[in-house]
């Protein structure tokens, strides 16, 4: 025999009105920002017609999007040179890349609720590669860490391969999915080589306010006026044309996306993969998110200026936290779960450096500085010297008797290799005046 125990009439009346009192959850959307293509391939930014696309920072610049605090946004992106190479591409084609079109960014995305003095919180869901599963390594004259050593041209063109295909040569998972560990790049340009994916987005951020904009602009100014390396506001090719352009309403404060600053950006950290968690402070009404230069794979250094480049889907999850830019400042990004233990090679070879150097010589980075360096063979404290001690001696290493590669590499593709498969960093801050860099190689990338 069973007893069914009644509720007071009043407490019925009472849950009713608590259930009509509580907030509803908002359902979380999905904004998709899509780019144009021609086939598989990506037009040009500047060719854009669904106005998702630039190629510099300025707040003034219109959303392509919106989305609601906790909703989903897939950005489709472009490769960091507005696409320019192709499987036919030579070095040539890469002496006569147009520098002014990187890199095409897809945004910007409002965000509702963000407001100046928010952070917004950036979920890497996942990141494939576009249709094309096209990417590539690329050494431009005059840039890259070692631009001094290796000034030629020089390209590695990769295809890019997933573990499973349909019938029809087409990826079984789409946008929404996983990415499979079994995606990983070959190149004819560099035989028995295969690098997994590790896909992330190498410039990704928010608009800088007005206030930021000037500091920074000031600031590279200064900088750029005693020979420093810097790319002042360019109009030349910049989009949007009607405020970045020439004649553009703000062309003169619009930055360049090369340096990353306070509102992110060319990051290039290798670290920032799915799993992990971007922290952008919000610098103007709704933060205004944006994103491209996405890599299939990428070294600590990314030593010839480029890694796997691609364009490729981004799947993000996009949160407010109200107030909190007065404890995130500067952007930063966090994880758990083990999420970068996926990056760690099971078996590797690592060089050290030193900051020593021949006499009579300058590195280019330091070009700028007085002169009175260019007698030393040994330098203080200097990590970016020791940073080149230890990529020089891997390219040696790599091009020598003892190197792992199963074919022999000239040291141009050991240059593009190490971009792409070897680790810097840092070992100490304190033995003075030689501070240590190491170079880790990851010894699996050769089949």
């Amino acid at each position: 025999m069973s007893t069914r125990i009644q509720k007071p009439p009043f407490l019925s009346a009472l849950l009713v009105i608590l259930t009509l009192s509580v907030p509803q959850l908002a359902k979380a959307e999905t904004v998709r920002l899509n780019i144009t293509r021609a086939g598989v391939v990506p037009v040009k930014c500047a060719e854009e017609q669904l106005g998702t696309c630039h190629n510099r920072w300025h707040p003034a610049i219109k959303p392509a999007a919106v989305a609601s605090d906790g909703d989903i946004a897939i950005f489709e992106t472009r490769d960091a040179f507005d696409n320019p190479f192709n499987f036919n591409t030579t070095p040539a084609g890469v002496a006569a890349a147009n520098l002014n079109l990187i890199h095409p960014l897809t945004g910007p995305l409002f965000v509702k609720g963000a407001e100046r003095g928010d952070v917004l919180a950036v979920t890497i869901v996942n990141v494939v590669p576009g249709p094309d599963r096209f990417g590539y390594t690329v050494a431009v004259p005059g840039f890259g860490f070692l631009r001094d050593v290796f000034p030629d041209p020089a390209i590695v063109r990769w295809k890019l391969i997933p573990r499973e295909e349909d019938g029809n040569g087409h990826d079984r998972d789409d946008d929404r999915g996983a990415d499979k560990p079994g995606w990983h790049a070959v190149s004819d340009d560099l035989p028995r080589v295969e690098i997994p994916l590790h896909g992330f987005t190498g410039t990704i951020g928010v608009a800088l306010g007005l206030p930021e904009i000037e500091v920074a602009f000031q600031r590279e100014e200064e900088l750029r006026a005693v020979g420093g390396f810097v790319l002042p506001p360019e109009p030349q090719d910049a989009v949007p044309h009607d405020l970045c352009g020439f004649g553009g309403k703000v062309a003169d404060r619009c930055l360049r996306t090369i340096p990353p600053r306070e509102n992110g950006g060319n990051t290039d950290i290798k670290q920032m993969v799915k799993g992990t968690t971007l922290l952008f402070p919000c610098f103007v009404k709704g933060c205004l998110l944006s994103m491209g230069d996405t890599h299939f794979a990428q070294a600590d250094g990314e030593v010839s200026g480029t890694a796997v480049e691609m364009n490729a889907i981004v799947t993000v999850k996009v949160e407010v936290q109200k107030g909190e830019a007065a404890f995130v400042t500067w952007p930063r990004f966090e994880g758990k779960g083990g999420v970068l233990k996926q990056l760690e090679p099971e078996r590797f070879v690592a060089t050290t450096g030193i900051p020593i150097k021949p006499k009579g010589e300058i590195i280019a980075a330091e070009k700028y500085l007085d002169g009175f360096l260019a007698p030393l063979t040994n330098q203080s404290e200097d990590t970016t010297l020791a940073a080149r001690d230890a990529t020089l001696k891997m390219i040696d290493f790599l091009t020598g008797p003892r190197s792992p590669s199963k074919v022999k590499l000239t040291r141009t593709q050991a240059y593009l290799l190490c971009s792409v498969a070897c680790d810097l960093h840092i070992s100490n801050l304190v033995d003075v005046p030689n501070f240590i860099v190491t170079d880790f190689l990851n010894v699996d990338i050769f089949k």
